[in-house]
């Protein structure tokens, strides 16, 4: 009777489950579903790779274009995209674009796939398009599936060809995170004469032809033989309201706040310092207009520039220029010594600021 009993409860249905399975799998219904759940799993992760090594090879183009045509190396792409894939291989069809040199070969136009990158920007915007596709350890160009080939009528079936894109775009920022610590314009185009004379990027050592000593502290407006009138300020010295205690400041419009005083705050002595010893170059905020003196100075920026700097006069702060060798600043000037650079700041921004060396690289596609 308990049997009779346990068996009209309906709490023993393996049987009924039994015949369930077999109905699902005579109908090939758990068939599909393996299908769909576990070959395109596989074509999503194979997805995912490919895009993460497409991101990074653009990226690391990007980065070589924005230093010059010489580090433009296409092969960096090979690189991150195998190393992005889990079996360690990618094939890279395709790395164009646009650099301004003539390095990269121009993008075809854009077929409307969903894995095409988007279509060509502005003549004027420099970028570069890297196209990853499958590839096995074994040197297949198809994913091979799994389950997918045993479905009625599928048997052919090799497998699917996955694709990815991705653009990595640089210039000059128009906004971005700098030393509190301002030029003019002025001082950037008579050391750079006119942005055509830069030195290397470290640790490479420059020739002494592109050293400059930049003298902080004026009396009043010298004005701006190559540039627009007011350029210079009048009893400002070139400090900046910082935004931390770091000596940073965050220049994310067109105006900055001038910090009065000829004395650099303890952060900022620090920061001159780290850089000076570790010839890291900072980065400089460059105002083409200055507006009122002392604390209601206001500057409007130009753009930003890269200096290493070799050597620094300021009160209460100073060390030997490291390329020379000597103290270049006498009697009652504050200065800075060192050189210009073209390269890549260690900000996030927005590109389309005018280019005086600083150059950040963003993906945008």
């Amino acid at each position: 009777m308990r049997r009779l009993k346990r068996r009209s409860d309906g709490t023993d249905d393996r049987g009924a489950l039994g015949v369930l399975i077999a109905i699902l799998l005579g109908f090939g219904v758990l068939l599909g579903m393996g299908a769909i759940v576990i070959d395109v799993g596989f074509l999503y992760q194979e997805r995912a790779e490919l895009q993460n090594g497409a991101d990074a090879g653009a990226l690391a183009v990007a980065r070589g274009c924005a230093t010059g045509a010489s580090t433009c190396l296409v092969n960096k792409a090979n690189y991150y995209a195998s190393h992005n894939a889990k079996d360690g291989v990618s094939t890279v069809d395709k790395v164009c674009g646009f650099d301004g040199s003539g390095v990269l070969s121009s993008c075809p136009a854009a077929t409307g796939k969903i894995t095409d990158c988007p279509a060509k920007p502005s003549s004027s915007t420099k970028y570069v398009d890297v196209h990853t596709s499958t590839q096995t350890a074994g040197g297949e160009t198809l994913l091979p599936p799994s389950f997918a080939r045993t479905l009625a009528g599928n048997s052919s079936y090799e497998g699917s060809r996955v694709l990815a894109c991705a653009r990595a775009a640089w210039g000059s920022p128009k906004t971005a995170t700098t030393i509190a610590l301002t030029i003019s314009w002025c001082e950037w185009s008579t050391a750079t004469s006119g942005g055509t004379v830069y030195g290397p990027t470290p640790p490479t050592t420059p020739p002494l032809s592109v050293h400059r000593v930049l003298k902080l502290h004026t009396t009043s407006g010298t004005g701006c033989p190559s540039g627009p009138s007011g350029a210079d300020g009048p009893g400002e010295f070139g400090w900046v309201d910082e935004a931390d205690d770091d000596c940073s400041v965050l220049i994310n419009n067109n105006t900055y706040s001038s910090d009065t005083g000829t004395s650099a705050g303890k952060d900022c002595k620090a920061a001159l310092a780290a850089s000076w010893s570790s010839h890291t170059p900072v980065w400089l905020p460059v105002y083409t207009k200055v507006s009122g003196t002392g604390t209601g100075g206001t500057y409007t920026l130009s753009g930003f520039a890269g200096f290493v700097i070799t050597g620094y006069w300021v009160p209460g702060a100073s060390q030997k220029d490291w390329l020379t060798n000597k103290n270049e600043c006498t009697g009652s000037d504050k200065c800075i010594a060192g050189y210009f650079i073209q390269g890549l700041i260690p900000s996030t921004g927005t590109i389309g600021g005018p280019d005086l060396g600083a150059r950040i690289v963003q993906l945008t596609g």
